[in-house]
């Protein structure tokens, strides 16, 4: 399979990556840049690991960066991972629109641009390709200071749940995964204090395993989740 991937440097993007590159499937990688983590992946799996250079925030950019110069429609997509995300964490009384556009211009406009560029993709090779958007469990659970980055993620469930019945009949499935707090270097952020009392509130009373959350990805853009669409995927340690 051919796996189109956002925000592969590091954390959970990278695990993903790693996994389905492991499984021998080719996996482009969108990022801003390289990290040293990416670079080592790409030269471990140099024919099936390709980085595709494009900056997120800029959506007028996207199916040129992306398809245009990088992919081609002649390169049959088989599932898109919609994984690359900014946080803006603040109280909504300091609500800064500035910083909240951008945040949605990566963390939803992107997304549903890179879906809408996909599915003509799988229209055109005829593939019954598998959608998967990475989530937050913030858009189940309110936190302080994440109101913000909860209404991106709980557009991209919404509009997951639509693409899966406006498309299902072509065989192009939609899912979302719904990661709990993970040690990533999104949350690298907060204090060890914050992170014992949000571990606290989980049944196992720890941290969301990033290999956990990864395995479920692939699972939903493998033939073993053929049957399942629409539906939101909470991997969180216990905690809703």
């Amino acid at each position: 399979m051919n796996i189109l991937l956002t925000g592969g440097s590091r954390g959970l993007g990278l695990a993903i990556a790693q996994q389905q590159l492991e499984l021998g499937h080719s996996v482009f990688v969108v990022n801003r840049s390289v990290s040293p983590e990416l670079s080592e992946l790409l030269k471990q799996h140099k024919q099936r690991a390709v980085f595709v250079e494009c900056d997120l925030a800029k959506t007028d950019t996207v199916k040129e960066t992306v398809f245009g110069r990088q992919i081609g429609n002649e390169v049959p997509i088989h599932g898109l991972v919609n994984n690359a995300a900014v946080a803006y964490d603040d109280l909504v009384s300091n609500l800064d629109p500035v910083l909240v556009s951008t945040m949605f211009q990566v963390n939803v406009f992107s997304p549903m641009l890179l879906t809408k560029l996909v599915i003509r993709n799988m229209l055109l090779h005829r593939t019954a390709g598998s959608i998967v958007y990475v989530s937050s469990i913030c858009s189940h659970k309110g936190y302080k200071g994440l109101a913000m980055y909860a209404a991106t993620k709980g557009a991209l469930e919404a509009f997951s749940k639509n693409v899966a019945r406006e498309w299902g009949t072509k065989g192009i499935r939609s899912n979302c995964v719904v990661p709990g707090f993970m040690e990533t270097f999104m949350s690298s952020s907060l204090s060890q204090s914050d992170r014992d009392k949000i571990f606290s509130r989980t049944s196992l009373r720890s941290a969301t395993s990033i290999e956990s959350v990864a395995s479920t990805v692939g699972f939903l853009l493998s033939q073993a989740s053929s049957s399942v669409t629409g539906q939101e995927f909470i991997v969180d340690s216990g905690t809703v």
